[in-house]
């Protein structure tokens, strides 16, 4: 997707994870001329290696983040009204444990967790029996009461994609595989050097924002050369996935001996991920990896509850993020703050930059929302805030219906295989029709590479999605890596090399 940059831009934005995504959609939405510049794939790092939730965080109660669970909990009400086909709601199952916390905290927090924010699309909490269905399955019998309460699930990945679309849809320019290696203040604005495969480019920009997430103060003072006192906290979070542990929709919420929690949750049809963890994180942030230490952690963590235990071996895939945290000086990393803090540095006079520390997927939105009110100054023409009322792309979805878009969906390919669509239907929305176009049979879908992978959405991939590489179709852009194998994958990467070359 090539570009022509404007010689002089309104916005540049350093990082193409989910902060970098919304904040570009949000100005170029406004009117600013904006650049995205990547140096990887859009959310390839810590932005697709969440829990895959949009949650208030119950358990931030207990640290007195009031402000942030209101926040999160209003913004999954805005994320599933605009996301209907990545955000999707979903029960969550607490077994109660009286020696971890009392029956009366519990209900207390979840009154609070169903209040502090406006819900109208969401069941409240209430207590449930555990030793009958259908939440009986899978746990050890000794488990007979519990609490259930919603939240959403979140396509973490494809929700960058369709942020990163829509900025591009309203006129920003994104360059991946481009890093931002220098930038300098010279005559009121920033001269910015951007490096590819192919070279180096410079680009003038009016402001910067650095969402660069793990390397948000690599930036700030050895490219930019701004002094800061604001420290980022990198904890890392790992996650499993194992074949499916239990029957149901409904996920697990298990309170752990160290009073942290852990996730079960349905995921892709046949399995189950179970994270999360928070280590504190050293060394290189581009490809975390979950530790032995952390897989057992997570085994014995759900193993406390399960009839069956868990064992290492049954591990499928897993993955880590690395959260780029805020440093409030807390002792523990699971008390850091997941709340977020916008550093600006500049004053009118000055080209400014505004730095992103910390922050949580779910509040990515509002973010993006706060970052620019902090350039009002500087932009006074620039229009109001948009977002919360604007669909992105896909989410044109009359009253959010998925099971109703499934229906009209198969009606228009009756041809077609029903998984495979049910699988469009999830990842692109309404564009799904858009990725099929003509289609009227299996043998127009192109080659198949395995599961429910053809061509034809490789092809909408590339073309209009920025995907380059196998690990970006497999990966983020769907998750068929889980059901692929070595030879196929491998086919995969030939198709892709011929397709882009």
């Amino acid at each position: 997707m090539p570009s022509v940059i404007p010689n002089l831009l309104d916005l540049l934005v350093i990082g193409g994870g989910i902060n970098g995504a919304g904040i570009a959609r949000d100005a170029a939405g406004r009117g600013l001329s904006v650049l995205l510049v990547e140096k990887d794939d859009l959310g390839a790092h810590t932005s697709s290696a969440s829990s895959k939730l949009i949650h208030g965080g119950l358990r931030y109660l207990e640290q007195y983040e009031f402000r942030l669970v209101a926040e999160a909990l209003a913004e999954r009400e805005v994320l599933l009204r605009i996301a209907p086909h990545l955000v999707s709601p979903a029960r969550f199952v607490m077994p109660h444990v009286p020696q971890l916390r009392p029956r009366w905290m519990i209900r207390t927090g979840l009154f609070l967790y169903d209040h502090l924010g406006r819900r109208t699309r969401l069941p409240g909490s209430h207590a449930v029996r555990l030793d009958r269905p259908p939440y009986a399955s899978g746990l050890k019998p000794e488990f007979r009461h519990g609490f259930i309460y919603s939240d959403c699930c979140v396509d973490d990945a494809r929700l960058v994609v369709a942020n990163a679309r829509d900025a591009a849809a309203r006129g920003a320019k994104l360059l991946l595989r481009t890093e931002c290696i220098m930038a300098k203040r010279e005559g009121g604005r920033w001269r910015a050097r951007l490096q590819d495969a192919e070279g180096v480019r410079e680009v003038v920009a009016r402001a910067i924002v650095n969402a660069a997430g793990p390397w948000v103060k690599t930036v700030l003072n050895e490219r930019l050369h701004q002094p800061s006192r604001d420290n980022v906290r990198l904890v890392r979070g790992s996650h499993i996935v194992v074949p499916r542990l239990y029957q149901g929709d409904h996920a697990f919420v298990l309170q752990n001996e160290d009073r942290r929690v852990v996730f079960m949750i349905p995921y892709e049809a046949r399995y189950t991920l179970v994270g999360t963890t928070d280590v504190p994180h050293e060394g290189e942030s581009s490809r975390p990896e979950a530790s032995a230490a952390e897989v057992d952690y997570l085994c014995r963590a759900v193993s406390r509850y399960l009839e069956r235990p868990l064992h290492p071996a049954a591990v499928v895939w897993r993955y880590a993020g690395v959260r780029p945290l805020y440093d409030d000086g807390s002792a523990n990393a699971s008390a850091v703050t997941r709340d977020y803090v916008l550093r600006l540095d500049s004053d009118q006079d000055s080209a400014p930059v505004l730095s992103v520390f910390g922050g949580k997927i779910t509040t990515y939105r509002r973010l993006a929302e706060h970052a620019l009110q902090n350039f009002a100054p500087w932009f006074p023409d620039m229009g109001p805030a948009w977002t919360a009322a604007k669909a992105l792309p896909g989410g044109e979805i009359p009253a959010g219906d998925m099971a109703s878009f499934a229906r009209r969906l198969a009606q228009r390919y009756p041809q077609l295989p029903q998984p495979l669509l049910r699988g469009l239907a999830r990842r692109h929305g309404a564009l799904a029709y858009e990725v099929l176009g003509n289609t009227a049979s299996v043998a127009d879908l192109g080659e198949q590479f395995g599961a429910e992978l053809y061509a034809c959405e490789v092809d909408y991939l590339v073309e209009r999605e920025w995907a380059v590489t196998a690990d970006d179709v497999l990966w983020r852009r769907t998750k068929h890596g889980l059901e692929l194998a070595p030879a196929q994958r491998e086919a995969l990467t030939r198709y892709l090399d011929r397709r882009i070359s």
